[in-house]
C-alpha cells in the first residue's frame, strides 16, 4: 500500500476550491473519464494584471488526482498567468510533502490542465489530442510528445518512472518498446555532441519466469469487489453516504451511491476513488459506474 503524507490527505479529505467557477474566464480540461483521470481547472482572472484571483477544479480520479488539484488552486491564486506558468507537477508534488512515484501522473495531469487553462483564457491553442505525435500508449492514449516533455522535465531514465509520471505503459505494456526508444532519444540529446553516451548495462542473469497470474473466478472477484466496497463505506457514512454493489458486467463496476452521496457535486471522485482501490486490488484496469449507467435490457 502507499504511503501518503499528511498533507495529501488533508487535501484529499477536505479539498480546496471544489467545484464550478462561475466566473471563470479560463478553463483547462485534459485527460478523460474512460482513461481513468480527468481535470477540469477553472480560473478567474482579472484583465488588466493577468492575475489569478480563484481557481477551482472538479476531477474524476483517485485520491492524489484531488489532493494535487486541490493543492494547485491554492498555489497558483496571486499568481500572474506568467509565473503559474513556470509552476511544475515537482512543484506540486513538493507542495503536498511528496507523492508516491506511481502517483506522479496526478500532479502532471495538474500541470497540463493549468498550461490548457491559461491558453484558454489567452484564446490560444492548447490540445493533448496526439495531432503533435505519434499515439504511443493506446491503453491510456498518451502520444510520444508528452512522453518526450515529462521525461526531460523529470529527468526520468527508465520506463517504470514513465509509467509512474504518466500512465503509459501501466497497460498491456505493448508499448515499452516506444517508450524505450523515446528514453533513448532523449539520453542521446542529454550526451550532447561529441560526447559519449554510458555503454548499455550488461544484461543481467535471466530470472526464472514468474508463475502466470492466476484469473480470479467471478465468485472471487466479487469478493474483492464487495472487500474494496466495505473498506470505503465507514468514510461513507461518516458524511451520511453509503455505496452498494448493483452489478458486475465484465470490466464494469457498476454501484449504488446512496443517501447523501446521491446526487452529490463530488460523486465522480468518490467514483473515481474507489475505482482506483479496485484496480489496486483486483490487478485489471475496471471501470467503476453509478448504477444509473447500467444498459437497459430489451
Amino acid at each position: 500500500m502507499w504511503e501518503y503524507s499528511d498533507k495529501v490527505r488533508e487535501h484529499f479529505f477536505n479539498p480546496r476550491n471544489s467545484g464550478p467557477l462561475e466566473e471563470a474566464n479560463g478553463i483547462g480540461d485534459v485527460g478523460s473519464i474512460q482513461c481513468g483521470d480527468a481535470l477540469r481547472l477553472m480560473l478567474k482572472v482579472e484583465p488588466e494584471t493577468e492575475i489569478i484571483q480563484d481557481a477551482h477544479f472538479q476531477t474524476f480520479g483517485c485520491g492524489s488526482a484531488i489532493a494535487s488539484s486541490s493543492a494547485l488552486t491554492e498555489m497558483i491564486k496571486g499568481m500572474t498567468l506568467d509565473q503559474a506558468l513556470e509552476v511544475s507537477n515537482q512543484n506540486i508534488a513538493d507542495y503536498l510533502d511528496g507523492l508516491p512515484p506511481e502517483k506522479m501522473h496526478c500532479s502532471v495531469m495538474g500541470r497540463e490542465a493549468l498550461q490548457a487553462a491559461i491558453a484558454n483564457y489567452r484564446g490560444e491553442e492548447w490540445s493533448d489530442d496526439h495531432e503533435e505525435g505519434a499515439l504511443i500508449c493506446k491503453c491510456f492514449a498518451i502520444d510520444a510528445v508528452m512522453i518526450e516533455d515529462v521525461v526531460k522535465a523529470n529527468n526520468l531514465n527508465t520506463v517504470e518512472e514513465v509509467t509512474f509520471y504518466t500512465k503509459a505503459g501501466g497497460g498491456c505494456a505493448a508499448c515499452h518498446e516506444g517508450i524505450e526508444e523515446i528514453l533513448a532519444k532523449v539520453m542521446a540529446e542529454r550526451a550532447g555532441p561529441g560526447e559519449v553516451s554510458p555503454p548499455p548495462a550488461c544484461p543481467a542473469t535471466p530470472e526464472a519466469p514468474k508463475p502466470p497470474v492466476k484469473k480470479l473466478s467471478i465468485v472471487e472477484k466479487i469478493a474483492k469487489i464487495q472487500e474494496v466496497l466495505e473498506s470505503v463505506r465507514p468514510m461513507l457514512q461518516r458524511d451520511h453516504g453509503d455505496v452498494e454493489l448493483a452489478d458486475v458486467q465484465g470490466k464494469k463496476i457498476y454501484v449504488h451511491l446512496k443517501g447523501a452521496c446521491s446526487g452529490c457535486m463530488m460523486e465522480a471522485a468518490t467514483l473515481g476513488g474507489i475505482q482506483q482501490k479496485m484496480i489496486e486490488t483486483l490487478g485489471e484496469l475496471v471501470q467503476v459506474l453509478p448504477s444509473s449507467h447500467m444498459p437497459v435490457e430489451a
